[in-house]
């Protein structure tokens, strides 16, 4: 499973803050963000090479989607398309709330079941499609912090968000005018577990069987009147204990 943190801040200079670390086999190939679809120009993305999808990116007009597996989902089933396409059909959109609406009544038995976050510097909605369910479930992500992984959003029947939701509600707030996110960052590295879920409760992820956290990425979107300022997207493209962050390339 993978992990995201989400702050909504309405009225602030940057009202939203997202981190996220993608949890995956390491023989899966994946390319780190970039533009690598030359029909979607606008957007930068992390590409998976198996698949052709994204787990997470960034469009031009400041919309972020990120995509997780819902527990015991991981990878690709026959007959079920990938999931991560709706990343990439939520980037085509200019606004979060049109992306949901496109996104809503697609029918939910082509997919896995999956946990869909899609936001923009007015609106956050989680997207969530159960093991039982054929329609895709749509609610909005309430401002503060709220994290997410495998689970429900703010689910503290999982080990890794209600040892770890609280730590970051503790940590320093990102500041990205000052490229300052310590405090996040330290915790995605963080190999830390509490109860009996073992090393898969850490935020970054190490097992004997080659599933670990294998990229973390930042994203900052700007308010509205802070016209011609471009989202932040940095990635670490490794282990976020052992790996720098860096800026996506514009």
């Amino acid at each position: 499973m993978c992990s995201v943190i989400i702050l909504r801040r309405p009225g602030h200079d940057w009202p939203l803050l997202l981190a996220g670390n993608r949890d995956e086999m390491v023989n899966r190939p994946w390319k780190p963000p970039a533009r690598h679809w030359p029909d979607r120009p606008e957007v930068r993305a992390g590409l998976d090479e198996t698949a052709g999808g994204s787990w997470l990116g960034v469009n031009d007009h400041g919309v972020v989607a990120v995509i997780l597996n819902r527990q015991d989902t991981l990878g690709p089933m026959p007959g079920k398309r990938s999931r991560g396409e709706l990343v990439l059909d939520a980037l085509d959109h200019a606004d979060a709330r049109d992306a949901v609406d496109a996104l809503a009544d697609l029918d939910g038995r082509a997919y896995r079941p999956f946990n869909l976050v899609i936001a923009d510097n007015r609106d956050a909605f989680w997207l969530c499609l159960p093991a039982d369910g054929a329609r895709i479930q749509v609610k909005p992500i309430p401002n503060g912090l709220s994290m997410l992984t495998a689970s429900d959003l703010n689910d503290d029947s999982s080990p890794r968000q209600k040892f770890y939701r609280p730590l970051f509600q503790a940590a320093a707030v990102p500041d990205p005018d000052k490229g300052d996110w310590a405090g996040w960052e330290q915790l995605l590295g963080s190999r830390i577990w509490d109860g009996d879920i073992g090393p898969r409760g850490a935020m970054c992820v190490v097992t004997p069987i080659g599933f670990e956290t294998g990229s973390s990425a930042t994203v900052a979107l700007p308010a509205a009147a802070r016209l011609g300022t471009p989202p932040v997207f940095r990635f670490a493209p490794g282990r976020p204990d052992r790996t720098a962050f860096a800026d996506v390339a514009p």
